[in-house]
């Protein structure tokens, strides 16, 4: 089992490589989903619709092979100067991971900016502040820190979503694991170690995105040691 634990770390490179790519890339069309669905311009609005309808509600490994066997099916496709990216698994694989996260991600996202107090954004043009000073020092902090909990949650199932890329022929762990059970037919042993491989790098994930949540909450940091003393002075006689 040491011996396979090895030898599965060495698909973690590809997965970390899928997961951040995904979920970094997925934020960003995601803040435009998002913005769609706010805009007053009607055919927009059912564009990002149609969008989060269709990529939220298409299984990821549907729309995976959809990609990767799909598309080189049409000519248009194989002759257009996206080919040589769509024609590899790697990108293949990134691009299902993109679309499926964002379509989840926006709606975190436009949630988040619905739920900042109406109050905080009257008070800040009460004050004289433009367009964007306010979605730059009210809406988006408030907001970021309402997604945090939930965009976690998204960033662990797409880290565990990056063993789907080993039906693409893509060699990261599950891959790995997969190889190996075809030759040495050590199924238990062999995922066992790929499980606790996916269960570390989601333990971190997690930390890592409380110490975030903490850090961006100065308010609640400040307060936590002022509470202790007066719990304190309730004790004494």
């Amino acid at each position: 089992m040491l011996d396979t634990t090895r030898q599965l770390l060495g698909g973690v490179p590809m997965l970390l490589e899928l997961a951040v790519w995904s979920v970094a890339a997925g934020v960003l069309v995601a803040i435009l989903i998002a913005s769609m669905r706010e805009s007053e311009h009607l055919m927009l609005n059912w564009i990002a619709r149609a969008y989060v309808v269709v990529f939220r509600g298409t299984p990821l490994l549907v729309l995976l092979f959809l990609i990767y066997y799909g598309l080189g099916q049409f000519a248009f496709v194989r002759g257009s100067f996206l080919w040589p990216l769509l024609r590899e698994p790697y990108w293949c694989a990134l691009l299902a991971f993109i679309l499926n996260s964002s379509a989840s991600g926006s709606e975190i996202v436009r949630g988040s900016l619905q739920a900042v107090p109406f109050g905080a954004i009257e008070a800040a043009r009460a004050c004289g502040m433009s367009r964007f000073l306010l979605l730059r020092r009210i809406v988006f902090p408030i907001a970021l820190r309402f997604a945090l909990p939930t965009y976690s949650s998204e960033t662990i199932l797409m880290v565990k979503a990056t063993s789907l890329a080993s039906i693409v022929t893509l060699m990261e762990v599950t891959g790995i694991a997969s190889k190996l059970i075809s030759t040495t037919y050590r199924v238990m042993e062999i995922f066992i170690c790929a499980g606790a491989i996916y269960l570390v790098i989601v333990f971190l994930v997690t930390r890592a995105f409380i110490a975030l949540e903490f850090w961006l909450s100065p308010h609640l940091r400040d307060a936590a040691p002022q509470r202790e003393p007066k719990r304190l002075a309730a004790t004494l006689p």
